[in-house]
């Protein structure tokens, strides 16, 4: 029995693309502990491949190397190999410190001592689609059609909703937020459209950080649909807003997190793209609808400044989302 121990990514929609990675280690008999900060832990508790989640008490930046020595030190001995998901110098450091024979991971920000085992890093511009990128730490061939898939505990979701005051299938998603910055984001005039549209109650999703967002949202739907939009950003906790979007009759978001969470969840759900590619993070599901005007023929005039990656539009108009009619959304709920 090989007992391994991953290092998760810092970010939602990179934990969720890791899953087939976990998959393949657990189908090949390895044990599976996942070392993740607490705001992605809750995603690999919806992995059942997963044994054991430790939630690292680690913060955004800097080394922390007291708390990282520390940890390791209660990790001595416990795991055969590790897999270290993140690129960083930080993240090699645990494993190292942990004395874990086989440290596997990505060349790259002098990592040399802390890795037995580096896999070349390919350029950004040449990096493949990042589930094939976490799953070949495993070693094998084949990962190019991997496909992320999460589990939640169907009586454990129904608890979830009915605290929330929902039922399966009564109500729509949108995720209106994304961490990267605004030139991914689908105007909030055009959310609150849609959703004045719909036949069923919207649930609002988000970060503390999205909260005057999703506030400018619920309020302009309110004004003509009083009751019809909830605005949760902020006050949900990530394992409530994983079994709202589990129990949800479809789900609207830009490129973000939550949207790779409803993919694995196999949910029905539009994609927004603008200022990034749905050739390199697509949501990797049956039931996904990408929406990027870059790859619409008819869109005129051509939206040449796409993908461009900025946090703002460089070019200050963001029409590749903006140009986004809600009604073009609503055909596809």
């Amino acid at each position: 029995m090989t007992r391994s121990l991953v290092i998760a990514p810092q970010w939602i929609g990179d934990a969720v693309m890791t899953e087939p990675l976990l998959r393949r280690l657990h189908a090949r008999g390895e044990v599976l502990t996942v070392g993740a900060l607490p705001w992605v832990a809750p995603v690999y508790r919806a992995m059942p491949q997963v044994a054991e989640v430790i939630e690292f008490p680690f913060a955004h930046g800097g080394l922390q190397w007291q708390a990282r020595r520390q940890l390791a030190r209660t990790l001595r001995g416990r795991f055969d190999v590790a897999y270290v998901c993140p690129n960083s110098l930080k993240s090699a450091l645990l494993p190292w410190w942990a004395g874990i024979a086989k440290r596997v991971g990505y060349r790259g920000e002098a990592r040399l001592g802390l890795l037995t085992h580096r896999l070349p890093n390919p350029p950004k511009g040449e990096r493949p689609p990042m589930v094939a990128f976490y799953s070949a730490l495993s070693g094998e061939a084949g990962v190019a059609g991997d496909r992320p898939a999460l589990q939640l505990d169907a009586p454990a979701v129904d608890t979830a909703l009915q605290a929330l005051g929902l039922q399966r299938q009564g109500y729509y998603v949108f995720a209106p937020g994304a961490e990267y910055g605004p030139a991914k984001r689908w105007p909030a005039q055009h959310f609150a459209a849609l959703a004045q549209q719909l036949p069923l109650p919207v649930v609002l999703l988000g970060s503390g950080k999205e909260a005057a967002l999703c506030a400018e949202i619920a309020q302009t739907v309110h004004a003509a649909r009083p009751g019809h939009c909830l605005d949760w950003a902020g006050r949900t906790s990530l394992d409530q807003a994983l079994a709202a979007i589990a129990g949800a009759q479809a789900m609207v978001s830009n490129d973000s997190g939550l949207m790779h969470v409803a993919a694995a969840f196999g949910v029905p759900q539009v994609a927004l793209f603008g200022s990034s590619s749905p050739l390199h993070t697509p949501p990797l599901s049956p039931k996904a609808q990408v929406i990027w005007l870059k790859d619409d023929a008819a869109y005129q005039p051509p939206l040449d400044c796409a993908p461009c990656f900025a946090r703002e539009c460089p070019l200050g108009h963001t029409r590749c989302l903006v140009d986004i009619q809600p009604e073009r959304v609503l055909r596809f709920l």
